[in-house]
């Protein structure tokens, strides 16, 4: 029996795009459709046409869209697209495993390292499951004690972040949400092994900073990140989330952005349309650039890695007049 596909998920600026598609395989599916394919070359040179000009022009509030697109690719999906012999690993040795984050030992191109990301659910059950990908502390703590295991065992680490933000509960609160992602910033900042950093799409406020200290931070174009998301800003500055467009325009939150202040490193391209559209494209054209740099880095000697990564986050937010 055949697998039935997922229902596309269509945003408000796709729908013209998606309309012509639709137009182009009922054409194909009439009797006689040899009689009109130069009609349907026509129609398939518009849409064409139509998705370069849309993708080449998308405000910031479409790229935080296109960021939180239900088919988007997550941490897991890049786990298993990219990488070779994942063992994923559980718990945080204090309170419990928190399905928000996880990570384990895995191969990159024959290449040992630990990766550690956020991870959504598809579907409502996986999302309460996740917690729609917010953390609690011992998320970020079982992510703690995997750094710890892959500097022990001199291995690389890259994180995946894609978090709406920390899980703000009075559960995770009680049990110090603040002073677990405090701790994983000290200790990535020393980490005496390589660190790679991939947005892959929503990198919220310390929810994504939590896991986001590393030598080199790459950044998926459609992804955003950024201190508060836009519906939170807009209900703070405008007391509500009707203005989150031009939030997302104040905060710039857009690899272009954030590449242009130096807090990101390397923009990442997508697939035309965005990543949801094609998952092993995206895995893709990641997969190299991080090998690449996992070679340049392990080259390097541990105390000029630190020293640099140090250099680097020390000059951010940094006014010469």
């Amino acid at each position: 029996m055949a697998q039935k596909q997922p229902t596309r998920f269509v945003l408000d600026f796709e729908k013209p795009i998606v309309e012509l598609e639709a137009k182009i395989d009922e054409m194909r599916s009439m009797t006689g459709a040899i009689g009109l394919a130069g009609d349907i070359d026509r129609l398939e040179s518009r849409v064409e046409q139509l998705r370069g000009e849309v993708y080449a022009n998308l405000t910031r509030w479409q790229r935080v869209q296109l960021a939180r697109h239900p088919q988007r690719p997550y941490t897991l999906d890049y786990v298993n697209g990219m990488f070779e012999n994942f063992m994923e690993l559980h718990g945080d040795r204090a309170f419990r495993d928190d399905p928000a984050i996880v990570g384990g030992w895995a191969t990159l191109d024959n290449q040992p390292v630990m990766v550690v990301g956020h991870q959504k659910g598809r579907d409502t059950k996986q999302n309460l499951l996740r917690n729609f990908g917010m953390p609690d502390p011992d998320g970020y703590r079982k992510a703690y004690r995997l750094f710890q295991m892959a500097e022990k065992f001199r291995r690389p680490v890259v994180c995946l972040l894609d978090t709406p933000g920390a899980y703000p509960g009075i559960g995770a609160e009680e049990r110090g949400q603040a002073e677990a992602i405090a701790r994983n910033l000290k200790l990535l900042a020393r980490l005496r092994v390589p660190v790679l950093i991939v947005i892959i799409g929503e990198g919220a406020s310390g929810g994504a900073l939590g896991i986001g200290i590393g030598d080199t931070i790459f950044m998926l174009e459609n992804s955003w990140y950024s201190v508060i998301a836009p519906e939170s800003c807009s209900s703070i500055l405008w007391r509500s989330w009707d203005y989150k467009e031009q939030a997302a325009e104040a905060l710039r939150l857009t690899a272009p952005d954030l590449k242009k202040v130096g807090v990101i490193d390397v923009i990442v391209s997508e697939p035309l349309g965005g990543a949801h559209r094609d998952h092993q494209a995206m895995f893709d054209i990641l997969k190299p650039l991080l090998t690449n740099e996992l070679a340049r880095l392990s080259a390097l000697p541990t105390d000029e890695l630190i020293a640099k990564r140090t250099e680097k986050f020390c000059a951010m937010g940094v006014w010469e007049g």
